[in-house]
């Protein structure tokens, strides 16, 4: 994660989106700015609105009130001249697997009226850089997953997109492969290219996004750089370590014993060799520190530490965040319904 320019410019401005399925309100009003060159985390749980979103802004479907612009084009008015400067990874492979690697990425070339040479050497050029060279002329129902989500990334990356939206490109994979694509997904960015990403792992936005947008019901709940959402959450923690792992019981006995006001039982982490005090103000910070001094005990270090990601979205969800589970089926579905 890298710290974001704040008057860059903005690749794609959403402002009021809104759609209906039947009785199911999928999006209540989204709004969100995703700045030239940076990654956007979307987070939300299973039904919080993250495809409904992807596939407005793809074009896929149309939103029912509210705007949009992606690159500068409208994504209702102006939706043939957005397709030409977007890429879309969804969750579940979009290539046609009865055709090799190589045939799947020349068609898409074409398609987006690539002329045969340059169609030809973008398909071998990207094949190469996702290493994909040994198995282009094999069927695509012969690649592993993890090939095969190289593959779709590939085929996102044809038209040399200004704007790439990733829709939980990481579900199912084992950690090799997530972390390969995370490599690529890096690598774009650093060419230029902005990346709308949502996802549920922590992990995966804390590797990739600039700032963060959580959904929750089809509504923004919170947003910006993740520090500043564990910041907006509030709470850290004290985490003192004794130079001397003995006094480790001793010393959360005292500091249960301060009586400070509002001040949370310690725990003590034997493992770290720290005793960690949770902290909700800087009067009971001054307090602790204070009274980790006088009592005499040599102290290694102090250190304060923010929330977790995942403690965060807790916070703000109400749901615990998915953890990666390897080797999920592919036909898991997430957002059955939005």
């Amino acid at each position: 994660m890298t710290r974001i320019d704040k008057n860059a410019t903005v690749a794609v401005s959403v402002r009021g989106l809104v759609k209906h399925y039947g009785e199911t309100k999928a999006l209540d009003g989204v709004d969100l700015d995703v700045r030239e060159g940076t990654v956007m985390g979307v987070l939300g749980p299973n039904g919080a609105g993250k495809t409904t979103l992807v596939r407005i802004l793809s074009t896929l479907i149309t939103p029912d009130t509210g705007q949009a612009t992606v690159a500068g084009y409208d994504v209702v008015r102006q939706p043939r001249q957005l397709r030409r400067v977007i890429g879309l990874t969804g969750q579940y492979a979009s290539v046609d697997e009865k055709l090799p690697g190589w045939e799947n990425l020349y068609m898409i070339g074409r398609l987006l009226d690539l002329p045969r040479k340059e169609a030809r050497a973008r398909a071998d050029a990207l094949l190469e850089r996702f290493s994909l060279t040994d198995a282009a002329k094999r069927p695509v129902n012969t690649y592993s997953g993890g090939m095969r989500r190289r593959l779709d990334l590939a085929a996102s990356m044809i038209g040399r997109p200004a704007v790439l939206f990733l829709d939980e490109p990481t579900t199912g994979l084992d950690p090799r492969t997530r972390n390969e694509v995370w490599v690529e997904v890096k690598r774009m960015v650093g060419e230029g290219v902005t990346v709308l990403l949502t996802t549920q792992y922590m992990e995966e936005a804390e590797q990739l996004a600039s700032e963060l947008t959580v959904v929750d019901r089809g509504k923004v709940i919170a947003g910006g750089e993740i520090e500043e959402l564990k910041a907006k959450v509030g709470g850290r923690t004290l985490r003192v370590k004794p130079a001397d792992p003995l006094q480790l019981r001793p010393l959360a006995r005292d500091l249960d014993e301060l009586g400070i006001t509002g001040l949370a039982t310690t725990t003590v982490d034997t493992e770290g060799g720290s005793v960690l005090v949770p902290i909700l103000s800087d009067e009971q910070l001054t307090a602790v520190t204070g009274a980790v001094i006088a009592q005499g005990i040599t102290i290694s270090s102090i250190t304060t530490e923010l929330p977790s990601l995942d403690e965060v979205f807790l916070s703000l969800t109400g749901h615990r965040a998915s953890a990666p589970q390897d080797a999920a089926p592919a036909d898991a579905r997430e957002e059955v319904a939005v």
